[in-house]
């Protein structure tokens, strides 16, 4: 990922990780969606979401509850 983004949200799976995105794009702020998962094996890799480092702690604050 590129300079100045930090990992936010790391799931195996799609559904939690397109939550997670509505979730901080619905308090508005940049999310990006990485899908890390092998192409032949789909139980293999994760789904990384990215924020700006900047957002970092307001997006953790909003995702804590999802971690659970």
């Amino acid at each position: 990922m590129e300079k100045g983004w930090v990992e936010i949200f790391l799931t195996a799976h799609e559904y939690k990780a397109t939550i997670a995105m509505d979730v901080l794009e619905s308090a508005g702020i940049k999310a990006v969606l990485m899908n890390q998962q092998d192409t032949a094996y789909k139980s293999f890799g994760d789904y990384v979401v990215y924020v700006e480092q900047s957002n970092e702690q307001s997006a953790r604050d909003l995702l804590k509850e999802l971690k659970h």
